[in-house]
Parts: C-alpha cells; sequence; structure tokens
C-alpha cells in the first residue's frame, strides 16, 4: 500500500526516537497535563524539543465547520504515562455549530459544567461519556458553545497498545482487532487512546499527554465527503444537514455514505488513494 508506506515514512521523520516499555496498568494512562511552551516555527506550528512540530492556536481558531474539515488528515498523538506514543491520522469528523445546532449539547446556548469546554477557547477537549460507559472527544472551535468530534482515526504508531487499551474496555475475551476496527468510531478512538474525563477542558496547545501535529498527505476537496452526521436522532433539518466529514476511500472511516460517493464520482470526483 503506498499510501501507507509513505504515511509511516513521513511519521518517521516527524518524530523522534524513543523507547517503548510494557504497559503497567490500564490505570495508570492518564498523565498529568502539563504546559512546555517552545517559539513558533510559523504562523501555525511550533517546534518542540522532540523535533516534531505541533499545531497551535491559530491553527483551532476557525469557524467550526472549517475546523471539522482542517482536522482531516491532521495527526492526533498521544503520551502514554510510560512513554509510549500512539499516532493516528484523523480521517472523519463532525460539527456542532453551538447554540441554534439542535444535535449539539450547547443548543439554545446553555452552559452546563458538563459542557463547559465547548465554551471555552479554540483547541480545548470536550470528553463526555455516553451510555454511563463509552466516552467520545471534541475540539472547540470559533463559535459559543461550537465543537469538533473526532469520530474515526487511521493508526499509525502504537497499535499493540491501542489493541491493549480496547481489549481492557471490552467486556469479553475477543478475537484480536484489525487494524482497521481500532479506531474506527468515536468511542473506539477514545479507548484505543486512553482519553476519558480525565481530558475534558484540557489544552491542544498545552498539554504533554496529548496534542497534534500536521499530517504530510492532507486532502483535497474531492476527496472529501460531506453527508450527515451519526446517530444524533430526530432534530428535524438538522439531522439532514451535511455536517460530517470523511475522507472518501479510506478503510478506517466508521460509516461511509454510499449514495453520496455515487453522486460524487457522477461529478467527476475521484476516490482518494
Amino acid at each position: 500500500m503506498p499510501r501507507k508506506r509513505k504515511l509511516l515514512a513521513q511519521l518517521s521523520a516527524l518524530q523522534s526516537n524513543s523507547s517503548f516499555p510494557q504497559i503497567d496498568a490500564l490505570e495508570n494512562l492518564n498523565a498529568t497535563p502539563g504546559a512546555d511552551v517552545s517559539p513558533r516555527s510559523s504562523k501555525y506550528f511550533m517546534i518542540e524539543k522532540k523535533n516534531s512540530s505541533q499545531l497551535q492556536a491559530d491553527f483551532f481558531n476557525q469557524p467550526c465547520v472549517s475546523l471539522a474539515k482542517s482536522f482531516l488528515g491532521q495527526i492526533l498523538v498521544r503520551k502514554l504515562p510510560d512513554g509510549r506514543e500512539l499516532w493516528g491520522r484523523i480521517v472523519e469528523t463532525e460539527a456542532y455549530l453551538g447554540g441554534e445546532d439542535e444535535a449539539s449539547h450547547s443548543k439554545g446556548g446553555k452552559q452546563t459544567q458538563r459542557n463547559a469546554a465547548m465554551f471555552m477557547k479554540p483547541g480545548t477537549l470536550y470528553v463526555y461519556q455516553i451510555y454511563g460507559i463509552y466516552f467520545c472527544m471534541n475540539v472547540s472551535s470559533q463559535g459559543e458553545g461550537a465543537a469538533v468530534l473526532l469520530r474515526s482515526l487511521e493508526p499509525l504508531q502504537g497499535l499493540d497498545a491501542m489493541r491493549e487499551l480496547r481489549s481492557a474496555s471490552r467486556k469479553a475475551p475477543t478475537k484480536l482487532l484489525k487494524d482497521w476496527q481500532l479506531c474506527n468510531g468515536p468511542s473506539k478512538l477514545c479507548q484505543a487512546f486512553g482519553i476519558d474525563k480525565a481530558f475534558d477542558q484540557r489544552d491542544l496547545t498545552q498539554d504533554s499527554a496529548i496534542w497534534m501535529v500536521p499530517g504530510q498527505d492532507l486532502p483535497g476537496e474531492q476527496e472529501v465527503v460531506a453527508t450527515t452526521r451519526i446517530g444524533i436522532g430526530n432534530r428535524g433539518e438538522w439531522a439532514e444537514k451535511p455536517l460530517r466529514f470523511y475522507l472518501r476511500g479510506n478503510k478506517f472511516v466508521s460509516v461511509v455514505d454510499k449514495k453520496m460517493e455515487r453522486e460524487m464520482a457522477a461529478r467527476g470526483h475521484s476516490p482518494c488513494s
């Protein structure tokens, strides 16, 4: 798979060499957040001591729909307490536009203790629990109460650790998960990256345990599918708005919209390689 090899080669160029000792226990995975401020090398990136570029505040400070699209192809990095790093390319997102959006947790502009992160500065994590078990991770954007849900990742590094974390979160022993099954959904993503409520309200530009770096294989507009969001129930016209975005042809996406993809093909848009 040429594209996969290209991504891995680019990832290796971004990151520094490090050793990866064994995870001791699942409950030890949440590191204490901390700040590590370094000089910026451009408008969007800064150079860290480990020679990787990190997405900075200006990147996150854009309208919700724009940010949801801009996330596609970027890389989420999670550093575990034992030093191992998990890397995943963002391939699917959903935009939640704040007060006017009937499917948003901040609809009507209502701010609560639970959704407070949605009203914080762009780049703040909003992590919430569903069904009393699973977690979902969002990133605040421009706009009062607006945020982007991270739905799916393409795993790039630390796949063994992701399997350990997913296995620890599952109720009964099951077959070994395939690569495409590790992060193809918002709660699976959080399980695989060891994300729970402790990450709520953390700043992606300042945290030492989770951040983003720029992807080197960013998609063009013709490679992005815009379709309806998943599992938002009866929200009238908001249930039909094309506020979910994913990389067309990417097997790590949670749910594909075949009808929309056929329409894109009819318009002459080629799928991503």
